[in-house]
């Protein structure tokens, strides 16, 4: 499939499921924050999981990473650029990651979204060093699970501080 200008339309999402996973379903497609779309488009399948055994929830998370992976690897080298900025399976995986670390209030859905997209957007390092030196899909995966796992940590933390 040739795509003019490695700029996807819906068109070509439709007809490549490669691409409309790892275009979150077309939200990836946003003129504008595009990441933040794809971590939205994630929230109805969280919804979905969050019912889940934990063991459950964690294998499909894991699955998904792999799948992430291969998705994300395989439409960079069809768009000819490292982690266009339209993929936002990672924000998928990413999203996912932080949730069950949110204590479960009224707030919880807007405080993991918040935290994740804060960490994700700022990459503290070492979120940043992945972002910079891993290529291919494990690259694009990388900085998001650890900007996740820098979201769960400080829910952690500021949960023992007393804050919720």
């Amino acid at each position: 499939m040739i795509i003019s200008n490695n700029n996807p339309h819906f068109s070509d999402l439709l007809r490549s499921p490669r691409l409309m996973l790892a275009f979150g379903f077309g939200s990836g497609l946003s003129p504008k924050a595009p990441g933040t779309m794809g971590t939205l488009a994630a929230v109805p399948i969280w919804l979905l999981m969050a019912p889940l055994a934990p063991e459950l929830y964690w294998l499909l998370g894991l699955l998904a990473f792999f799948l992430g992976i291969y998705l994300c690897g395989s439409v960079s080298r069809q768009l000819q650029t490292h982690d266009h900025g339209g993929i936002v399976w990672d924000e998928f995986v990413g999203f996912w990651i932080i949730m069950p670390f949110v204590p479960s209030h009224s707030w919880s859905l807007i405080w993991g979204f918040v935290l994740f997209r804060l960490f994700d957007i700022v990459k503290p390092w070492p979120v940043s060093w992945f972002d910079r030196n891993v290529q291919g899909g494990l690259g694009i995966m990388l900085d998001d699970v650890v900007a996740a796992l820098y979201a769960a940590l400080a829910t952690v933390v500021i949960g023992y501080l007393g804050f919720f």
